[in-house]
């Protein structure tokens, strides 16, 4: 793309993960910004294997840490809010709610101090009401903080309250994006929805619980935040999602892709949940890391969390790949680099 005469700043945070690596990527290639243009938020700890090769400006500084964020804004007339702490079990929950929650107002509050003329602020779909009868649900079905279950929905949910009562009490600039579960390369933690691949990949999920997700190509998000940014309503809420798939079919791909058998055995939740509470307290005991099995998760799945990106896709031109071709990128990308060995 040809860049623009009059160049516009922007701070990214979130650049060293899954989905602000993918945003970064479309940043540099937007013509109203660059490699000079763009900077990038990073802690001293982050592992920045995703910035190799980018041209971009590191500041180093934290969500907790206010100074750094009003120097990381000086100049800047936009901010790309991507940064957030997504595990579905964490032993403390409070770490989580003061990244998501505190760490967003922090931010939201500086961008305010800042005069910032455009946030692009990511919530998810954790974050929104889903349908009893697994019909999609869109940015207006109801949801509370009775609804959310587990620390990260709930982390989501009240940053986004927090968001909306900065757009309405003191004139944020903000437009919201809520992505569904992102697929695709560079997932270097891995999300849990990568983690979820990875081990469906080595044939170590020999049996499922009857859910369902919305999965969507990480590089297909990361496109829908620039078409926010162009063309979004401030103060609206705009979901990027992909294709609604039940476990059962998404394993079924991902056998296909690897040329295995796909699991046969379906479990009910019930039986299910027992030993999500024994792997918990197992882990807690012996101070492992995150439980193959969580409670919080067995209680989400059983609901299937069906998405529409209908709004997006009227108002802003947001189009998505079909789930097996993140797959397959996804896929290729873990097999690539070492995490299927």
């Amino acid at each position: 793309m040809e860049k623009n005469e009059v160049s516009v700043k922007v701070l990214l945070t979130g650049a060293t993960g899954f989905v602000g690596a993918a945003v970064l990527r479309q940043l540099i290639d937007h013509p109203d910004f660059g490699g000079d243009d763009v900077r990038v938020l990073v802690r001293e700890t982050s592992d920045r294997r995703n910035l190799d090769g980018l041209a971009c400006e590191i500041v180093m500084g934290e969500l907790c840490d206010q100074s750094s964020l009003k120097h990381a804004l000086q100049g800047c007339q936009v901010l790309f809010h991507v940064a957030a702490d997504y595990r579905i079990w964490v032993r403390e929950p409070e770490e989580m709610i003061n990244t998501n929650v505190t760490g967003t107002t922090n931010i939201m509050d500086a961008a305010l101090s800042a005069n910032i003329e455009k946030v692009i602020y990511t919530s998810s779909v954790a974050a929104l009401g889903i349908n009893a009868d697994e019909t999609p649900a869109d940015e207006t079905t109801p949801s509370s903080l009775a609804s959310m279950i587990g620390a990260y929905k709930r982390s989501k949910y009240l940053a986004e309250q927090e968001v909306r009562r900065l757009i309405n009490k003191h004139a944020l600039p903000a437009i919201i994006v809520n992505p569904s579960a992102p697929l695709g390369p560079r997932d270097i933690k891995p999300t849990p929805t990568g983690r979820l691949i990875i081990n469906a990949a080595k044939g170590g999920l020999p049996a499922y619980v009857d859910t369902g997700l919305n999965f969507v190509h990480v590089d297909d998000v990361a496109y829908g935040y620039i078409l926010a940014y162009e063309k979004g309503k401030i103060g609206e809420r705009y979901i990027l999602g992909g294709d609604n798939l039940s476990l059962k079919t998404l394993l079924e791909k991902v056998a296909e892709i690897m040329g295995k058998m796909a699991p046969k055995i379906c479990i009910p939740h019930k039986v299910v949940l027992p030993f999500a509470h024994l792997a918990e307290v197992w882990t807690r005991l012996t101070n492992g890391s995150e439980p193959f099995a969580t409670v919080d998760g067995v209680n989400m799945s059983k609901k299937k969390m069906y998405f529409t990106s209908a709004k997006a896709e009227r108002e802003l031109g947001y189009t998505h790949r079909p789930a097996e071709n993140a797959l397959r990128d996804a896929i290729k990308w873990f097999g690539d680099n070492g995490y299927l060995d």
